[in-house]
């Protein structure tokens, strides 16, 4: 085009062309940019469903703590979506760098190869730089991981501080999380951004170098004006390309080590990048209707064994029976009780229910089938009933909140069921926010009730009174060394060091069983009272 401007000619054909070609790159960035925002939030939500799938049906590992999870969740996830977003422009610069190369070479080759120098030299530097940034990039993750972690715990433990008076300690423990965290974050930013700085100059050189070595060819009138203006425009494409390039290479190791991360939490063979149906809608989905299974006989467990330290163990709990886990501090009831619900993988052992196998426990053993209430209460920064609900309808809420003795509390409590629990239910006592824990599984009507350590932060009344509301309510499996619990039961079984030690009445193994006279010997961990809360 130039030439034919250099010779008075105006070439109408190649304008139109430049014009309709420049309108259709207009589109296709507009076209982008309206559905790129879409495609972050559909890959970043992907990811993030598929670790939450796998920890939550129990294949996964579970994190150390929530906020390490949270960490890997947000920061690792964007690290990963980031560097893919990147990486897609990378396939149409080469494609056109492939093209303009050999425009150019058939023009001059050794200007060209000039101008290809700069690209192979940020290969080799990036291709050096690539470990100590995964390094650098590893270190900052952990800090930051630790940092959310130790939040996320004076968060839980509010209470437990102020009355250790351990406030001071806490937040210089967190300011020296922070500078670590800081340190770390900086060295991996200075890294990062040398080596885009590297790729930046490699663009400068590379136009220098062109305009040295095209002068005296267009001295000589082998080098036109067109071919200064082709060389100039798409020097700056390939010169680019280096920085484009430069940018993939340093974030690579990054997204390497983010990847790595998230698998971890992950089962063993599964995929990180399964398509597991991500819809993203302003509407929630509806509540799916309760699912129609076979209504609770007996269950029975053969030879449980875990990792963790269960050997072996026999249960067997039949409709409307009354059964107790009890045992020392360690013995393994809480891992019995993970193991049976499939939070816990088992490396031996079966599990029936009406004696059909449960290949699954994870996905079997759920509402309503089975409701658990764990040892700590979990319960999130929102209205009591939300909590207790969780997006059921509120058919049976009144019926659960009396079984679960809840209802003389609620009465008293400003807003009542519309009340606002606090962040982790801090605004409820210990033993309301248990018995809250409770009405939220009994309000799935299970068949079968599995507790642990429910009523270890109530009174004595309050007590007596929770256990004959839901006795023979529904089958129920407790977890517990309190003796008015274990007078109650129908079977206890007595776990020690994960072996079944004993197994029948109260009464029996207290002849029987030298575990269990032991125990009762010993009285509770917690006596009734001494630091209850209603």
């Amino acid at each position: 085009m130039f030439d034919h401007l250099a010779a008075d000619r105006v070439p109408l054909l190649l304008c139109a062309a430049f014009a309709g070609i420049e309108l259709v790159r207009g589109l296709t960035i507009v076209v982008a940019w309206t559905y790129g925002d879409y495609w972050w939030s559909a890959a970043a939500a992907l990811l993030r469903g598929n670790v939450l799938r796998s920890v939550l049906i129990g294949g996964g590992r579970a994190p150390r703590s929530s906020g390490e999870a949270l960490a890997r969740l947000r920061d690792d996830v964007s690290t990963v979506v980031e560097f893919v977003d990147e990486s897609v422009p990378l396939a149409g610069a080469a494609l056109f760098g492939v093209a303009a190369l050999a425009i150019m070479s058939s023009v001059d080759p050794v200007v060209t190869l000039v101008l290809v120098l700069p690209t192979v030299a940020v290969g080799l530097i990036g291709r050096l730089m690539n470990r100590r940034i995964g390094r650098l990039h590893r270190r900052a993750a952990v800090l930051g991981a630790a940092v959310t972690g130790h939040l996320g715990e004076i968060f839980t433990g509010v209470q437990t501080i102020k009355t250790a008076g351990a406030e001071e300690a806490a937040l210089e423990r967190l300011r020296r999380h922070n500078r670590l965290r800081r340190e770390a974050a900086v060295r991996d930013r200075l890294a990062t951004d040398l080596l885009g700085t590297a790729t930046g100059a490699s663009i400068e050189v590379g136009i220098g170098l062109l305009l040295l070595l095209a002068a005296p060819a267009m001295r000589r009138g082998d080098f036109t004006v067109g071919d200064l203006a082709l060389f100039t425009a798409y020097a700056g494409w390939l010169t680019a390309l280096p920085r484009t390039i430069g940018s993939i290479l340093a974030r690579m190791p990054q997204a390497a080590v983010s990847a790595r991360r998230l698998t971890e939490l992950m089962g063993p063979g599964e995929d990180l990048s399964r398509d597991g149906g991500v819809r993203l809608h302003r509407d929630h989905p509806a509540a799916l209707p309760p699912a129609r299974h076979d209504p609770l006989r007996v269950l029975r467990a053969r030879g449980l064994t875990t990792a963790r330290g269960l050997h072996g163990v026999d249960l067997e709990i039949e409709r409307g029976s009354f059964t107790v886990v009890t045992g020392a501090v360690g013995a393994g009831k809480t891992t019995l009780v993970r193991a049976l619900l499939g939070l816990e993988p088992l490396t031996a052992g079966t599990i029936c229910w009406n004696g059909a196998p449960v290949t699954d426990p994870g996905a079997f053993m759920v509402p309503g089938r089975v409701a658990y209430a764990g040892q700590v209460p979990r319960l999130f920064s929102a209205s009591l009933r939300e909590n207790l609900l969780l997006g059921r309808s509120a058919e049976g809420l009144e019926r659960a909140v009396r079984l679960a003795a809840f209802d003389r509390d609620l009465a008293r409590m400003p807003g009542g069921l519309d009340a606002v629990v606090g962040s982790r239910g801090v605004r409820l006592s210990g033993g309301q926010a248990q018995r809250a824990t409770a009405a939220r599984a009994l309000v799935r009507s299970p068949d079968l009730l599995v507790v642990d350590d429910l009523s270890s932060a109530l009174d004595v009344e309050t007590e007596r009174l929770l256990w004959e509301r839901i006795s023979g309510v529904t089958t129920l499996l407790v977890v517990s060394h309190r003796p008015a619990v274990l007078e109650r039961a129908d079977r206890v079984v007595v776990l020690d060091r994960g072996r079944v030690a004993g197994c029948g009445p109260l009464a029996e193994l207290l002849e029987t069983c030298p575990e269990m006279r032991r125990l009762w010997s010993l009285g509770p961990l917690d006596e009734p009272g001494s630091s209850a809360v209603p």
